[in-house]
C-alpha cells in the first residue's frame, strides 16, 4: 500500500484556492471507484491555528492511497485526471509529490 501525499500551492487569492477545491469536489466519487485506489481527500489548514501548526492559506494536501505504483500510474493518465489537470492548470502555482510506504 502506497501512501501519497501531494502538496498543492495555489496562487495567491481565495479564489483559486476554491477552483482546486471545487474541482476535486467534482472527481472524488470517480476518483475512489478507481481500481486500486483505498483513499482520497483534499485537505486543508485547521482554523483557528494552535502554535505548533505551519499555516499556509494556498496550501492544499491532497492524501491519497494507492494499492502500487502500477494503480497510481493508471490514475494519472484517466480521462477525468486529465481534464482535472486542464481545469485546475491556471490556479495551481506548483505541486509537491511524496510517495510514500511503511517503514517498518
Amino acid at each position: 500500500m502506497l501512501t501519497i501525499i501531494a502538496e498543492i500551492h495555489t496562487h495567491a487569492g481565495a479564489e483559486h484556492h476554491q477552483a482546486v477545491l471545487d474541482a476535486f469536489q467534482k472527481i472524488i466519487p470517480t476518483v475512489l471507484a478507481e481500481e486500486g485506489c483505498h483513499g482520497y481527500a483534499p485537505l486543508i489548514d485547521h482554523l483557528p491555528a494552535i502554535a505548533m501548526q505551519t499555516q499556509d492559506e494556498n496550501s492544499i494536501v491532497m492524501l491519497e492511497q494507492w494499492e502500487s505504483t502500477a494503480h497510481l500510474e493508471a490514475h494519472m493518465q484517466t480521462a477525468h485526471m486529465l481534464k482535472h489537470f486542464e481545469a485546475t492548470k491556471a490556479h495551481v502555482a506548483n505541486v509537491k509529490v511524496r510517495i510514500l510506504e511503511n517503514g517498518i
